[in-house]
């Protein structure tokens, strides 16, 4: 595969998300090159070393999820939109486990940019906000919590993957975002 520098990165970084789902021990920038298609020193130019990758990668990450969840953002009522938003969270994680651990708890998550990080959780407190009568920012971090666990208890094998168990917990905490 033949790839200008202008897409170099954006093609490493897709390389390592498709390795990536095989374990963060198989991305290695060596291997990134391979898939590629390039040099091994390739990835040099955009990546001095696997962490650097890996927090690309997980801004990648970062950036899909939030697409997910502005795609689910559209269902009307708001109080909908919400329960979509936090069963495309719990859907993006079941998709991508591996990209979602290496996102909140991986090797590279304190390179990850406060801004990309929060790009999500944006999208699910702007909408909490029009829901919520008091503490908007409590309820959203609410909502967040429990899509969040949710999601984790599933990947941990600790919850199954019960999509109509997580909307029911979904709607008993949104019911009770203008208490």
């Amino acid at each position: 595969m033949s790839v200008t520098d202008g897409g170099l990165r954006a093609t490493l970084v897709e390389a390592a998300l498709d390795l990536l789902e095989h374990g963060v021990g198989d991305v290695s920038l060596r291997a990134v090159a391979r898939a590629a298609g390039v040099s091994a020193m390739a990835p040099y130019r955009h990546f001095p070393d696997k962490a650097a990758l890996l927090g690309a990668v997980a801004e990648r990450g970062f950036a899909l999820l939030r697409e997910r969840l502005m795609e689910a953002d559209v269902a009307e009522p708001p109080r909908e939109a919400l329960v979509a938003q936090g069963l495309a969270y719990i859907a993006f994680a079941r998709s991508r486990p591996a990209l979602f651990r290496l996102m909140f708890a991986g090797p590279a998550e304190a390179t990850i940019d406060t801004a990309c990080k929060a790009s999500g959780y944006t999208v699910l407190s702007r909408r909490v906000a029009g829901i919520a009568t008091h503490a908007p920012e409590a309820a959203a971090l609410a909502c967040w919590g429990l899509v969040h666990g949710l999601a984790t208890l599933e990947l941990d094998g600790r919850e199954m993957a019960d999509t109509p168990a997580h909307e029911a917990a979904l709607r008993i905490l949104v019911a009770g975002l203008d208490q």
